[in-house]
């Protein structure tokens, strides 16, 4: 006892304290020292509402090992309970202990009120580094009853918008937080599916029927997420639909709720709101063409009219008593945008081309401007009248300047092209035709829909860091690839005669198969070599100067040394005149200045 006061006594003096005066703040205050204590390990228990769910096995293990070998370095905290004590901080050591055996643990026995006691383990377990992120979530969900996401921020070091993101991921419904413990879903894709109520989640859910597939995740977001930015309602308005009020302040828009989806980007993540505000922007457009008298142009033609979307907007401009015209029978100006240099730019940022290349570009762009405008102007006197563009899935509207195309017709209604007649106007046998017709065309719709999600499948896996060599199959699609999108009709024809074989009646599956029948890698090696001979850079990017060249130059030595040499043999002695009657010219104007000097 009397060693413990002296060691008091020496704290106070290292801390500057020793016989001064307190401060105004510490008077009438007085301060209690936990003291350790060696408790009987049997007399403690963990608590039961510890907010920390998950314990790693094999790093417990490795803590007991280490605990068996030089005992617990940092004491537990605990409070007391009826004959026992119960863990507040350090239940994994507690864990740990009783796995390497211990009979005793070092703790300090303080006194806490339960919703104290609550806040100190999140608070312990927030600044753990292994701290599983729904767990994080839920803990940080908790201190929102009494701290501002801002002072979270401060005591746990992170960063505001970290913590908001946090927030969000507790609102994730189990089943999805499941996939995340997993380590199936990232982080940021279970933040992207907390945007949504919890309703709009379990659909998602349901959708995937147990298997989880990043892409088809996302590919659900992108259906459900609406850029506020390319809305067709003013973001601003609280009246269009009184109850849900403005976009721009509105909590379900992706801006509000901190850095998700890039700095300040506003996104809808509520369909049915986002859709009603959409539909009833639509209904006061037709009411207002309808009282203007104005010409409203639906952009719809004849291959997309039986899309079930495009016939309610047309139903409902004939409901308003409007006239439905497809763009297939319509001529359509838009009023030109007069070109500028930072466009030209930006159109052909990928090309690399010089400022007199853009130059010239910007010349050609300003003269067709000048065509588009002259006929803009003068319009109206050919016949065009003013209109407005409505994008039927957006439904957002441009101006524009339209006229019936007009059409050679050889008799009376049936002279008209038949898809440009109602089902009504068709006879039977007619009927058939445009049903069979309406019928491939869902079918080519639902095709491209298919192959374009196995695409993004694939895009999504590890198939291009695959260390293998090329499958035949593999080789094949590359083959046709390139033939198809490398070599023009004349190459083809030169080159690669009878490439698909002579038989033209074979389905594109049935070409696939012969020729995979048939594969030989020596074709695949042709389109590649023919290939590398079209991709190098002629003009002004030579071998010199270019790294695709200089590969291309290095390559062909192989096959083609003595060639090459006596081209560049060639050159060469050219280079050499041409340097020596330069040198001869310039000798001659350095006499001519000398005896301007003398």
């Amino acid at each position: 006892m009397e060693a413990q006061t002296k060691q008091r006594g020496a704290r106070k003096r290292s801390n500057g304290q020793g016989t001064k005066a307190k401060s105004s703040e510490t008077v009438g205050k007085k301060v209690t020292v936990p003291q350790i204590q060696m408790l009987d390990i049997q007399s403690v228990s963990p608590d039961p509402d510890q907010p920390r769910k998950t314990f790693d096995e094999q790093s417990l293990q490795q803590l007991a090992q280490s605990i068996a070998e030089h005992g617990v370095l940092q004491p537990i905290t605990v409070r007391k309970s009826g004959k026992g004590f119960i863990v507040v901080i350090g239940e994994r050591r507690y864990r740990a202990s009783k796995l390497a055996g211990q009979k005793t643990i070092p703790a300090m026995v303080r006194a806490y009120g339960d919703k104290e006691i609550l806040e100190v383990q999140i608070i312990e377990n927030l600044q753990r580094k292994d701290v599983e992120p729904t767990e994080e979530a839920e803990a940080i969900q908790f201190l929102l009853d009494r701290y501002e996401p801002t002072e979270i921020a401060k005591r746990l070091g992170r960063s505001e918008n970290y913590i908001r993101q946090r927030i969000k991921l507790a609102g994730l419904i189990e089943g999805f937080k499941a996939f995340v413990r997993s380590g199936e879903m990232t982080l940021s894709l279970g933040v992207a599916v907390a945007l949504f109520e919890p309703g709009e989640q379990q659909l998602m859910l349901e959708s995937l029927e147990g298997d989880f597939q990043a892409h088809r995740v996302k590919r659900m977001i992108d259906n459900r997420t609406f850029d506020l930015t390319k809305a067709c309602f003013d973001v601003t308005d609280k009246k269009l639909v009184p109850k849900a009020g403005a976009c721009d302040v509105c909590p379900f828009n992706a801006a509000n709720q901190g850095n998700l989806f890039g700095q300040g980007k506003m996104v809808c993540t509520r369909t049915a709101c986002f859709e009603n505000k959409k539909t009833k922007t639509f209904m006061q457009l037709l009411k207002r063409v309808k009282k203007e008298g104005l010409k409203l142009i639906p952009d719809i033609n004849k291959y997309w009219v039986d899309e079930e979307h495009n016939q309610w907007v047309m139903a409902q401009m004939e409901k308003q008593g409007l006239e439905v015209h497809l763009t297939d029978g319509l001529d359509i100006l838009k009023e030109p945008v007069k070109p500028t240099m930072e466009t030209i730019r930006e159109e052909h940022r990928h090309f690399g081309h010089s400022e007199e290349e853009l130059g010239e570009f910007l010349r050609e762009a300003l003269e067709s401007f000048t065509e588009e405008k002259d006929a803009w102007d003068n319009a109206k006197d050919h016949g065009f009248e003013k209109g407005i563009l409505l994008h039927t899935d957006t439904y957002r509207t441009e101006a524009i300047i339209v006229r019936p195309r007009e059409e050679v017709q050889s008799g009376g209604p049936g002279a008209r092209p038949l898809e440009n007649r109602k089902m009504a106007e068709c006879t039977p046998e007619e009927q058939i035709i445009k049903i069979n017709a309406r019928e491939l065309r869902k079918k080519q719709i639902e095709n491209n829909r298919q192959f374009k999600e196995v695409v993004e499948m694939v895009r999504e896996t590890d198939y291009i860091d695959r260390k293998k060599a090329l499958s035949t199959d593999e080789m094949v699609a590359l083959s046709i690839s390139l033939f198809e999108n490398n070599i023009g009709w004349e190459d083809q024809r030169e080159h690669f005669e009878g490439f698909f074989g002579d038989d033209h009646n074979l389905s594109n599956e049935e070409v696939v198969a012969r020729l995979k029948a048939n594969f030989k890698k020596e074709t695949f090696h042709k389109l590649l070599r023919f290939l590398l001979t079209r991709q190098v850079h002629l003009g002004e990017s030579n071998h010199a100067n270019n790294l695709t060249n200089r590969s291309f130059y290095v390559a062909m030595q192989t096959f083609y040394r003595d060639k090459i040499s006596a081209i560049e043999e060639t050159f060469a002695e050219k280079c050499q005149k041409r340097e020596a009657r330069i040198k001869e010219r310039v000798a001659s104007l350095e006499q001519q200045a000398k005896a301007l000097e003398d």
